[in-house]
């Protein structure tokens, strides 16, 4: 059974996912906007972009998103950009060869952001789930809740290594940006 994390919390994936854990997927999905009109209610396409960036001793080696769907090593993939939204699957996933993975890797930031400059507000269903990549188990579960504000980013969370096993933190901290590059305050914040 997948964990429901909450703001902050961490989890180790030796534990959740066992030992021998080699590839992680994260999947984020979200639903459309309700419109009411004169005619009944409709639904409006969401445009989301998932992204990683790789980090090394702090330094920022590479990046994953829409415009570079895997990173220079290959160890890092992302299934491509959903314009639309809705749907009871992830619309984006972004997922991690841990084994592939240089040595001197030790965080990967994943975001969220409205590359269109959308609120998140009125969004439902938005959440990031981590999945064992081989036998597609759902490890963990974080509810994005995007609603309020008008944010159009948002650090979901990281996954680190520490003494030499992997970790995830669930994050959930809101901002500005039409891309991840708007929120490096924000996400050097959680190196």
């Amino acid at each position: 059974m997948a964990l429901n994390l909450s703001k902050g919390d961490r989890i180790s994936l030796e534990k959740t996912g066992g030992p021998g854990l080699t590839r992680v997927i994260l999947g984020l999905g979200w639903g459309k906007r309700k419109k009411k009109g004169f005619f009944g209610a409709s639904e409006i396409e969401v445009d989301l972009d998932a992204s990683c960036l790789i980090f090394a001793a702090g330094k920022l080696v590479d990046t994953v998103w829409f415009r570079q769907l895997k990173s220079q090593d290959g160890a890092v993939r992302h299934t491509g950009d959903d314009r639309s939204g809705g749907g009871s699957d992830d619309n984006e996933q972004i997922s991690v060869e841990l084994t592939k993975l240089p040595p001197t890797v030790d965080v990967l930031v994943f975001t969220v952001n409205s590359f269109l400059n959308d609120s998140f507000e009125g969004i439902p269903n938005a959440l990031c789930r981590l999945l064992d990549g081989v036998g597609n188990k759902e490890l963990a579960r974080f509810d994005l809740s995007l609603d309020g504000a008008n944010n159009t980013g948002m650090v979901m969370a990281k996954l680190y290594r520490e003494n030499g096993a992997w970790n995830l933190q669930a994050i959930g901290e809101k901002g500005m940006g039409r891309t991840f590059n708007e929120l490096m305050p924000l996400i050097s914040r959680h190196l």
